[in-house]
């Protein structure tokens, strides 16, 4: 009894038409548009918001022991001897040269 017949949708759109008036009616129908493309957008981020954007990790996994880090052992000392703190010993020149210079 309370159903939309086809006679009705016609009084609507004729009393639409007297209201908006004919120029102003594709302005409505742009806007109209537009707004529910906007809250179809709106919907759609909202529904992504739900959803995790990346894969989730799985559980860290018991690792092994990592292994045990042998000690580094110092290279041998180079042939040259220590410099000697002593001013009475005659130190070899810093150009690694042994011959005396005259």
């Amino acid at each position: 009894m309370n159903a939309l017949k086809p006679w009705h949708i016609v009084v609507l759109l004729v009393v639409i038409l007297l209201l908006f008036g004919a120029r102003r009616l594709p302005d409505l129908a742009k806007s109209v548009g537009e707004s529910l493309r906007i809250f179809k957008r709106e919907v759609k981020d909202l529904q992504s918001d739900d959803e995790p954007r990346t894969a989730p990790t799985p559980p860290p996994t018991a690792d092994p022991a990592p292994p045990i880090a042998q000690p580094t052992v110092n290279p041998a000392p180079t042939a040259s001897p220590a410099p000697s703190l002593d001013p009475r010993v005659q130190q070899p020149p810093a150009g690694g040269s042994t011959t005396p210079s005259a």
